[in-house]
């Protein structure tokens, strides 16, 4: 559990039986893992993030605020079975039962394919995602609901508009193509920093999404399809940050057990990176 939560215990839940009263975030795993393609794992990355969370001290200098003053709840994880299109219904009925709620669903994957849970739950109009991939598959192996093909989903919402993917550097030929339509901007992670986020964002309904696979192998070596030229971690800190504010539902994805804790180490930083900023910032 993240220190300073309260935590309403861990296992198979319904979208109505936590009682969130008060709650400003509400923490949701989903361990999901049945469409990774290299190393499989994320089924451990809600857990992993929490354990390797709880070093972290209480109180963020930068914005003065503890954390545990933030009304941060941890609903704990939804049971993952193996049909994707079951679960992610599922799922998405946990977490609209938090935006219901006024509070913000902190997910914490499982592979990337529970964002769009996350997305139908919130229903902006802007996503941005931090992934070294496109994941613009209409379909791989045969698989529409593959963590290769979310962003294409997402892209099929209806409230969704216009999807930023910072960071990609890799794709298919088919998937570059699909990106080149006006509702897709990809940026690349040499241009990440200078890009004009804060512009490209102002007056939107945002979601925000983070496959640790963005950051450079070097800061996250514990996920399943390991991209180099990537992120630093401090790029993705940045613009966690900036997005925070304005930014009704996040996710941290494809966090595995490949590693010493890294990985988990940084996507845990991001979660509370993205707390606080959304607190001082509202």
């Amino acid at each position: 559990m993240f220190p300073g939560a309260t935590d309403d215990g861990e296992g198979s839940h319904t979208a109505d039986d936590a009682d969130r009263d008060g709650a400003n975030f509400v923490v949701v795993g989903a361990p999901l893992d049945v469409s990774t393609t290299f190393q499989p794992g994320t089924r451990f990355g809600p857990r992993r993030i929490r354990s390797f969370a709880e070093p972290f001290d209480d109180y963020d200098h930068r914005t003065d605020q503890y954390f545990s003053e933030l009304g941060v709840e941890d609903h704990g994880d939804i049971r993952a079975w193996d049909n994707a299109k079951e679960y992610l219904e599922y799922l998405e009925g946990t977490l609209r039962g938090v935006v219901w709620d006024d509070a913000v669903p902190l997910l914490l994957g499982g592979e990337h394919t529970v964002s769009l849970a996350g997305v139908r739950a919130v229903e902006p109009n802007a996503v941005v995602v931090l992934d070294a991939h496109l994941d613009l598959y209409e379909a791989y192996d045969g698989n529409e609901l593959s963590h290769a093909s979310v962003t294409r989903r997402i892209l099929e919402e209806p409230a969704v508009e216009d999807v930023f993917v910072l960071g990609a550097r890799t794709g298919s030929e088919a998937e570059w193509e699909r990106a080149r339509a006006p509702d897709v901007t990809v940026v690349p992670p040499e241009d990440v920093a200078d890009w004009p986020l804060a512009d490209r964002l102002d007056g939107r309904d945002v979601y925000l999404s983070v496959d640790i696979d963005a950051a450079d192998p070097a800061y996250a070596p514990g996920t399943g399809t390991r991209e180099p030229f990537g992120l630093e971690s401090r790029e993705l800190r940045d613009v966690v940050r900036a997005v925070a504010p304005q930014a009704s539902g996040f996710d941290v994805v494809e966090v595995n057990d490949r590693d010493e804790g890294q990985t988990a180490a940084l996507a845990g930083k991001l979660v509370r990176e993205f707390a606080f900023a959304r607190a001082d910032g509202r």
